[in-house]
C-alpha cells in the first residue's frame, strides 16, 4: 500500500530528473555546436529526417532498438546485483556463434521455424555460459568482473575471427566479410518493405516485460536487489551473494546472447566479425542514463537508436562526421550522472 501511494510521487520525481537531464545535455551540446559555428537546428532536423523521415528509415531505428533493448535487459540483472557486466559484448558474440552453430547443422532435418527457435535457444545458452564464466572468475578466482569481462570480450572476438577465417570460412576463400549466407528458409520472416523481423520486436518486448517482472515481482528479484544493495548483510537473510550474482550474470549473458542470435537470423543472415555492432557498450550508457531502473529503458533505447540511425545522414547532408551522435549520447549520460549524483548527495545531507 505504501509503495502504491508513493508511486505518483516517484513518477513525478523521475520525470523531473529526465527533464533536467535533457535540458543540461541539450544546453551543453548546443553551446558546443554554436562555438564550432554549426546550427543546432540543422543538426536536429538532419537527425530527425535520418531516423523517421520514411518507413524504411524508421525500420533501421527498430533494427538497432531490438538488440539494444535486449542488451539493456541483460544489464539490468547484473547492475541490480551490483555487478558491472562489461563482458556483455562477448556474450552477444557468443550468442551469435551458438545460433550459427545450430543453423549450420543441416543434418538435423528439422522444420526451418523450429530450427530458428532452437538456434535462438542455443544463443541464449552460449551467452549465458559466457556470462557465467565471468561470474565464476569473480567467485572462484577473485577476478573483478570488469577486468574479467574485458578479457573475455577479447577472447570472444578472437574466437569469432578464428571461426570465420577457419572452420566456417566461405567456400574457396577465407574472408573478413563473414561466413556464407544461410539458406533463405533460415532467415527470420521479414515482410516486404520492412528491414526488421516483426518476431524480433515481439521477442525484445517480451524479454523486457519478463525482466521487469522478475526484478520487481519475484523472490529472485528481491534477492538480487538485496545483494546489490548490501552484499555483506545479504547472508543474514540466508542469501548467498556469490550464487545470486552468478545467476544474474548467467541470465544477463543469456539475454545478450539472444541479441546476438537475432543479429544472425534477422539482420545479417550470416556470422560477421563485428556482429555485436557495439550494442553492449551502448547499452551500458542507456542503463546508466535510466539510473539502473527498468521503466525508462525502452524509451531511452529508442532515442539512442534514433540517434544512431539518424547520424548516417550527417556526412551526406551537412558534411559532418556521424560520430556526433556519440557526443550527444555521451552528454546525456554525463548529465544523468550529475543529476543523479546531486540527488543522492541531497538525500545524504538530509
Amino acid at each position: 500500500m505504501n509503495s502504491t501511494r508513493n508511486l505518483p510521487q516517484m513518477l513525478l520525481g523521475q520525470a523531473r530528473d529526465i527533464l533536467l537531464i535533457s535540458l543540461l545535455a541539450l544546453g551543453a551540446v548546443c553551446c558546443l555546436l554554436l562555438a564550432l559555428g554549426i546550427s543546432p537546428a540543422d543538426i536536429a532536423s538532419t537527425l530527425a529526417t535520418g531516423a523517421v523521415g520514411s518507413w524504411l528509415k524508421f525500420n533501421h531505428v527498430l533494427t538497432v532498438w531490438v538488440p539494444l533493448l535486449l542488451c539493456c535487459c541483460g544489464l539490468l540483472f547484473t547492475f541490480r546485483a551490483g555487478l558491472w557486466n562489461i563482458g556483455i559484448e562477448g556474450q552477444v558474440i557468443l550468442g551469435a556463434i551458438g545460433t550459427t552453430l545450430l543453423l549450420r547443422a543441416d543434418s538435423l532435418g528439422l522444420p526451418p521455424s523450429l530450427l530458428i527457435g532452437l538456434a535462438l535457444c542455443a544463443g541464449f545458452i552460449s551467452g549465458g555460459l559466457w556470462g557465467g564464466f565471468a561470474g565464476l572468475l569473480k567467485n572462484r578466482g577473485g577476478v573483478n568482473e570488469i577486468f574479467g569481462g574485458l578479457g573475455l570480450n577479447f577472447v570472444a572476438q578472437g574466437f569469432i575471427l578464428w571461426l570465420i577465417l577457419g572452420p566456417w570460412k566461405r567456400e574457396g576463400i577465407a574472408s573478413m566479410s563473414g561466413t556464407d549466407l544461410f539458406a533463405r528458409e533460415l532467415w527470420m520472416y521479414t515482410p516486404p518493405g520492412w528491414r526488421v523481423a516483426p518476431a524480433s520486436i515481439v521477442i525484445a518486448i517480451c524479454a523486457f516485460l519478463v525482466t521487469w517482472y522478475i526484478l520487481s515481482r519475484t523472490r529472485f528479484g528481491l534477492r538480487v536487489k538485496a545483494v546489490g544493495a548490501n552484499p555483506a548483510a545479504a547472508p543474514l537473510y540466508s542469501i548467498r551473494p556469490d550464487r545470486t550474482g552468478l545467476a544474474a550474470m548467467i541470465l544477463g549473458g543469456g539475454i545478450a546472447g539472444i541479441a546476438g542470435g537475432l543479429q544472425v537470423t534477422c539482420v545479417y543472415h550470416r556470422l560477421l566479425p563485428p556482429i555485436s555492432s557495439g550494442y553492449g557498450y551502448l547499452a551500458l550508457l542507456v542503463v546508466m542514463l535510466a539510473n539502473y531502473k527498468a521503466g525508462p529503458v525502452p524509451i531511452i533505447c529508442l532515442l539512442f537508436a534514433a540517434l544512431a540511425a539518424g547520424s548516417i545522414q550527417l556526412p551526406i547532408t551537412l558534411q559532418l562526421d556521424s560520430s556526433l551522435s556519440g557526443v550527444i549520447q555521451g552528454a546525456c549520460v554525463v548529465a544523468a550522472l550529475l543529476v543523479y549524483g546531486w540527488r543522492k548527495s541531497r538525500k545524504g545531507g538530509a
